[in-house]
């Protein structure tokens, strides 16, 4: 009975592996499912949430305008300020863009040296949609050159010419005032002219650079006692005709002369003159000469016209290292300023030369290019260069 109940035990105590190896199997598989049903759970909430789309990128609009006429529309810088802010560079036609723009209100204002613009700057409202036609008239900037011919004696009526950049011809008020106006940047000389006086200087050199010039004044003296001529032929016909004739030394004055090329200085004193002729494409011999008076006439004060050769200036630049569609080329008669595009058409890249043969004999020039892109955009300028022409 022990045996038996030993053998019982012995097989029930057998049994326990058993049934603990089937528990652990059940424990195992158990514990080998749950990890897959809480995955599956995790992975069904991340899949929901990926489904959300992104909020779409925000639009953006252009700004977009003309600055006429070309000749201060091209090259102008034009800000945009307000909701944002830019700045660019109108193109050879004298038009920009601002892109890239959210919804707002901007303030658009162009600026060039040596011009004014109308309107000063415009308003524009971004609001869905691309906002053109923001437009500008440019206006050359001009200047004045006044004084006072003193005492009004000598000054009332008296004729006062202007020459050099710019030729013209006033008359001084019953004060002894005058004014040129509507005078671009570069160098004149003024010269005083009145039957019976000398003016003191005879003539003066006056710098326009971006401001009025004021104060040019002079002093007329009446002449004492005989006054005399001089006078002269200027040949051939074809350079003397309409040439003009400046006086300087002991007096001031200036002619034109006839169509025969005969000119005339009436009611000098005696002393010591200068006589310079000029005339647009020509050059003279002599250039000038001294004339004494003392106490008469003097005649036969001639010169002779050569038509002057042509002269041209060959311009050539480092190519840009960006791409580039060409290149256009500015000139002005004063450094740093005023300048103006001469070439007609681009000049197309790779070409990075140009011939300017508009120069008259006598004149300083200076240049500058700038770089245009297939989009019309245009860089800033170049360094300056100069050409003297003889």
């Amino acid at each position: 009975m022990r045996l038996e109940q030993e053998r019982y035990s012995g097989s029930a105590l057998a049994e326990l592996p058993e049934v603990a190896s089937r528990a652990r199997r059940a424990l195992l598989c158990v514990a080998t499912f749950l990890p897959a049903i809480l995955a599956w759970g995790c992975s069904g909430v991340v899949s929901g949430q990926n489904t959300v789309a992104p909020p779409p990128p925000p639009l953006t609009f252009t700004i977009s305008g003309t600055i006429s006429p070309v000749a201060g529309g091209n090259g102008a810088t034009v800000t945009l300020n307000g909701a944002g802010s830019a700045t660019t560079t109108a193109s050879s036609t004298g038009t920009y863009t601002f892109s890239g723009l959210a919804n707002g209100t901007y303030t658009i204002t162009p600026s060039h040296a040596g011009y004014t613009f109308n309107p000063t700057n415009l308003s524009a409202t971004v609001n869905g949609a691309d906002v053109t036609s923001m437009n500008f008239t440019d206006v050359a900037q001009t200047y004045s050159i006044a004084g006072t011919i003193t005492p009004t004696a000598g000054g009332n009526g008296a004729t006062v010419t202007l020459s050099g950049a710019a030729s013209a011809t006033t008359t001084a008020n019953s004060s002894g005032n005058y004014t040129f106006t509507g005078l671009a940047n570069g160098t004149y000389a003024v010269t005083p002219s009145l039957t019976g006086y000398t003016f003191s200087p005879t003539t003066q050199s006056a710098s326009v650079n971006g401001a009025n010039v004021s104060g040019v004044n002079f002093t007329a003296t009446a002449q004492v006692g005989p006054t005399f001529s001089i006078w002269g032929t200027i040949s051939p016909i074809v350079g003397g005709s309409g040439a003009t004739v400046l006086l300087s030394g002991a007096a001031g004055a200036t002619t034109v002369t006839d169509s025969s090329g005969n000119y005339t200085f009436a009611s000098l004193a005696s002393g010591t003159y200068l006589v310079t002729p000029s005339n647009s494409g020509y050059s003279f011999t002599p250039v000038n000469q001294s004339v004494t008076i003392s106490t008469a006439n003097v005649s036969g004060v001639n010169c002779t016209a050569t038509a002057q050769l042509g002269h041209t200036v060959a311009l050539t630049w480092n190519a840009s290292s960006s791409a580039v569609t060409g290149y256009n080329v500015y000139r002005s008669t004063v450094s740093g300023t005023g300048y103006a595009k001469i070439n007609s058409s681009l000049v197309l890249a790779p070409l990075a030369s140009y011939t300017d043969t508009s120069v008259l004999n006598g004149t300083t020039y200076y240049y500058v290019t700038t770089a245009v892109d297939s989009s019309g955009n245009e860089s800033t300028d170049s360094n300056e260069a100069t050409a003297i022409i003889p």
